[in-house]
């Protein structure tokens, strides 16, 4: 398996083997556009379950309790206030209690009744208090680094690759992301903690490393691109795309695999902890950047960059050169009917993506005899 992934990855590199990316560009938008629209309406619907950090209120953790029904703390919570309450499992014999804001006399009797109800010692609940401020200024302050890292990234990606659209095109790929792990915390029902907050800053880094890497190449494959006329810009990123696949995939999965193991550990052994609550926003963060970067980003720039004239003139002249050297060769394709072709630019990927692989080296002319 391991050779025949080597050997895919060398065909895909050389362009022996092309997978048509950046010619279907319409089609991915079409799913990245529809992935941001459902996310959307799951948090205009459902709404973010907010941790007790950003609503604030009253917290009780129970340890060593005798049974992990969380029926009696419900029963306990309703003596004294008509809130239900969030009751959650911490580990294998704790509970955790999230009530509204107490006194000091209802948290104190509201101890009591926890430890009577699942027969522990009343040091043995703790009692804490979170007021909603705190989680107003982490939001705040979360939005403005968002904003100032955004804003940071886009100048120095511009600087870097010298044109805007590569800039703008890793931006726009890193909203989706964003905004669709977003969504999935939202559908799956994990409260928004600030390791929750952590989480979604962490996979910014992460989706933007892996866009760089390919649009590297997308600038290799093109630096010699208005003197030669064997592929067009589309083809070229096409080419990058392909050649930055086994590898992108690679990472990602070596990368998911540890976190897949600390999500599973914290969600399925251990209950509501930090762990869960970063490592849900990092896998989702980690597989949608790894989907952002081959298929959003890079189509994106090529779609950004065709709006420019240098490009599109040089793009009718790739494709007419070749037209000329089909009819030349006597292939059947007259030379007006595919210059003609050559004035639908959307579509460029896939009429001039079936000669990538072919043209994707330069040829070698014979020597010939003096």
């Amino acid at each position: 398996m391991m050779r025949g992934l080597s050997s895919l990855g060398n065909e895909l590199y050389t362009g022996r083997r092309s997978v048509q990316i950046v010619g279907r560009r319409r089609t991915w938008f079409t799913i990245a556009l529809a992935l941001v629209v459902v996310s959307v309406l799951i948090l205009a619907v459902k709404g973010m379950n907010l941790g007790i950090e950003f609503r604030g209120g009253s917290q009780f953790t129970v340890s060593g309790a005798a049974t992990l029904d969380q029926q009696p703390a419900a029963d306990v919570v309703a003596e004294l206030s008509g809130e239900p309450p969030r009751i959650s499992t911490v580990g294998t014999d704790s509970l955790r209690v999230q009530t509204a804001e107490l006194t000091s006399e209802e948290t104190q009797q509201l101890r009591d009744g926890l430890a009577e109800a699942y027969g522990v010692p009343a040091e043995d609940v703790t009692a804490t208090f979170v007021g909603p401020s705190w989680g107003q200024d982490v939001t705040a302050k979360a939005l403005q680094g968002l904003v100032i890292f955004l804003v940071l990234v886009s100048l120095v990606m511009a600087a870097y690759f010298r044109t805007w659209t590569m800039s703008v095109a890793a931006i726009v790929a890193l909203l989706h992301d964003l905004v669709a792990t977003v969504g999935v915390y939202a559908l799956v029902g994990f409260e928004v903690t600030p390791a929750s907050v952590i989480g979604f800053l962490t996979i910014l880094g992460y989706s933007l490393y892996d866009t760089v890497v390919v649009f590297d190449k997308v600038r290799e494959n093109n630096a010699d691109l208005y003197t030669q006329h064997r592929r067009t810009y589309a083809e070229g990123a096409n080419l990058a795309v392909n050649q930055t696949l086994v590898r992108s995939i690679n990472t990602s999965v070596v990368g998911l695999l540890p976190v897949a193991s600390i999500l599973f550990v914290g969600a399925f052994l251990l209950g509501a902890g930090t762990l869960r609550d970063i490592a849900l926003a990092l896998f989702v963060g980690m597989l949608l950047s790894t989907y952002s970067s081959i298929f959003i980003a890079t189509p994106l720039e090529v779609t950004l960059r065709e709006r420019s004239e240098p490009i599109r003139r040089h793009t009718r002249s790739v494709l007419e050169h070749r037209a000329r050297s089909r009819a030349a060769a006597g292939e059947g394709q007259g030379g007006e009917d595919l210059a003609a072709r050559t004035e639908d630019l959307t579509g460029v990927g896939v009429v001039a993506g079936h000669h990538q692989g072919h043209d994707a080296q330069p040829r070698r002319r014979k020597k010939g005899r003096r």
